[in-house]
């Protein structure tokens, strides 16, 4: 199984084809058979993983197994402590009502790299940066998300995948997980963690009687008793 992270860059497609002739995944990671785990938008950058381990890639696009993605939105205006509450108590988008996110205004990320196209800037209006961690996936969700508190979004990066991040991966750059972070991935988000799947315990009422087991009838020579009707009497 293969797994590899890549830092994509402003106007790639998320896909390795493209009729129109656009940037894809093709053009930075010589990999065959593999495919990417969600999506980032073409005008969006930053984290993407992409393998070839299809049960993985499902459970980690299923909002179900809450693999929760981080992301900087640079955004035209100033960030009130109104619009985070609106966002950690969720927002309505044209596809629904959003989950609570996690939400909270930041510093320019350091280090990050200049844009291949610059964003629009208005001199009588400031831009400051979010970063937001959700777990759901809608179309174009975070930036949705910033414009229903007011705050359209210039920039998007998705700077981490759980507990991968970007580390110093420049734009276009690819890396293959170290087995430990592909151990530890597959771990989390193994089959057992759908809920679905979860078996729950049910404590007992107190002073209530105890369950009856299944019935058993002895087994053959008075050996061990076989599940079915009662012991008859002899």
């Amino acid at each position: 199984m293969r797994y590899i992270l890549l830092n994509k860059p402003y106007e790639v497609l998320t896909q390795f084809t493209d009729e129109a002739g656009r940037a894809t995944l093709k053009d930075f990671v010589p990999v065959p058979h593999i495919y990417p785990v969600g999506r980032l938008d073409f005008d969006s950058e930053g984290l993407l993983l992409l393998t070839d381990d299809k049960a993985l890639q499902h459970r980690l696009s299923d909002p179900r197994y809450k693999a929760f993605k981080t992301y900087w939105a640079q955004v035209e205006g100033e960030v009130t402590t109104e619009a985070l509450e609106k966002l950690r108590r969720g927002v309505l988008i044209k596809e629904g009502r959003t989950a609570p996110a996690q939400a909270t205004d930041m510093p320019e990320p350091e280090g990050l790299w200049a844009r291949s196209t610059p964003i629009r800037y208005r001199a009588s209006i400031p831009t400051t940066w979010l970063e937001i961690r959700i777990s759901q996936g809608m179309n174009r969700q975070v930036r949705k998300m910033c414009a229903a508190v007011g705050l359209p979004c210039l920039r998007l990066v998705r700077a981490r995948i759980d507990e991968l991040d970007l580390g110093a991966l420049a734009p276009g750059e690819w890396r293959e997980l170290t087995p430990e972070e592909s151990r530890k991935l597959k771990a989390k988000f193994s089959a057992t963690k759908d809920p679905a799947n979860r078996q729950v315990a049910v404590k007992p009422t107190p002073g209530a009687p105890a369950a009856a087991g299944p019935l058993r009838r002895p087994g053959p020579s008075g050996g061990p008793a076989e599940r079915g009707a009662p012991r008859r009497p002899r």
